[in-house]
C-alpha cells in the first residue's frame, strides 16, 4: 500500500466580514486540495491540546505519532539539524527570524515583510558572523540563515553545557514546558532574554543571547543592504528574534520500523527535514 500523508502548515484562518463571514480557505479555489479531499480521507485533531496553538515541530512530531511531552527538546535543535550545522548535546541551538526594530525596542515587522530574499539574508549573516564577537563568555557560535527572513543560531561552549532554559526573545512565542506556542494576544516589543530556572547553565545562555541580540543589531542597522532596502522604501532587516531553545538531541523512535513501512518525507522548512533527519 502507497500512503500519501499531506500536511498543510499555517492554513488556519477566521470569518472575514470582507468575505461573507467566510475564511479565506472557504472562499479560495483549490480544486487540486478538492480532489486530494474526495479520493482520500480527512479528519480532525487536537496535536497538543484544547486551545493551545502548537508550533510547526510540536505539530508535525505530533501528528507522526510522537507525544510531543516527552520527545521534544526545543525546536531551536530541528532547526539547526535541518539547516545542516552541525549540532551536538550541551549546544544551544535558537530558531531565529531577521525582524525590523523601531525605536523604543517596537518589533515594526518580524518578518521584514516578507519580502527578505534568501540572498540578501546571506550577506547580512556574513557580515554577522564576521564582526559579532561575544566576549560576557569564552564561546563559538555559528549564526546561518535558512529559508527567506528564518535561520538559526548555535552557540558552542567547549568548557560547559549550555541550557534551554531561557525564554523568547520574539514576543509573539512563549515557552509551555517544552514547547512553543503561539500568543494570543502581545504587544511587539523585543523581550529581554531570562533565565528560567536558578542555574549557572541557564543565566550564562541568557547572557550569551542577549549580547548577541545587542551586537548582531548593532552590524545589521548600519549593513548596505539595510540602507539600500530603506532607499527603496522597504524595511530593514535590523535584529534578530529567537525562540525555542534546545540544547540536546530528542530521541525518537524509528517511524519506519515503529509502522512497518518505508517513509519518504517532501519538505520545504529546515524544522521538517531536521525532523525526518531524526525520525529515520
Amino acid at each position: 500500500m502507497k500512503l500519501i500523508y499531506v500536511v498543510i502548515d499555517g492554513i488556519g484562518d477566521l470569518p472575514i466580514e470582507e468575505l461573507g463571514n467566510k475564511t479565506p480557505l472557504e472562499v479560495a479555489e483549490t480544486p487540486n486540495m478538492d480532489f486530494l479531499a474526495k479520493k482520500g480521507k480527512t479528519g480532525m485533531m487536537y496535536t497538543v491540546g484544547k486551545g493551545i496553538a502548537p508550533e510547526s515541530d510540536v505539530a508535525v512530531i505530533s501528528i507522526l505519532g510522537y507525544d510531543p511531552f516527552k520527545y521534544s527538546t526545543g525546536r531551536g535543535i530541528l532547526e539547526a539539524l535541518g539547516a545542516d550545522v552541525i549540532v551536538k548535546d550541551g549546544d544551544l541551538a535558537l530558531r531565529c527570524n531577521f525582524a525590523t526594530l523601531g525605536s523604543e525596542n517596537k518589533i515594526i515587522d518580524r518578518r521584514v515583510g516578507r519580502d527578505l530574499a534568501t540572498k540578501e539574508a546571506g550577506e547580512l549573516s556574513k557580515a554577522v558572523n564576521k564582526k559579532v564577537r561575544l566576549e560576557s563568555h569564552p564561546v563559538d557560535f555559528e549564526f546561518k540563515n535558512t529559508i527567506g527572513h528564518r535561520g538559526v543560531l548555535v552557540i558552542r561552549d567547549k568548557k560547559r553545557t549550555l541550557s534551554s532554559k531561557i525564554t523568547n526573545t520574539d514576543p509573539a512565542y512563549s515557552r509551555m514546558e517544552k514547547l512553543g506556542v503561539a500568543e494570543t494576544t502581545v504587544e511587539m516589543i523585543l523581550r529581554r532574554c531570562e533565565p528560567m530556572d536558578k542555574t549557572d547553565e541557564a543565566k550564562i545562555s541568557a547572557e550569551l543571547v542577549n549580547e548577541f541580540v545587542q551586537k548582531s543589531h548593532d552590524v545589521l542597522d548600519e549593513h548596505e543592504i539595510n540602507k539600500r532596502r530603506v532607499a527603496e522604501g522597504r524595511l530593514k532587516a535590523n535584529v534578530i528574534l529567537m525562540r525555542d531553545a534546545g540544547h540536546c538531541l530528542p530521541r525518537f523512535f524509528n517511524i519506519n520500523e515503529k509502522y512497518g513501512v518505508h517513509f519518504v518525507s517532501l519538505v520545504d522548512m529546515p524544522v521538517e527535514r531536521g525532523i525526518s533527519k531524526l525520525t529515520g
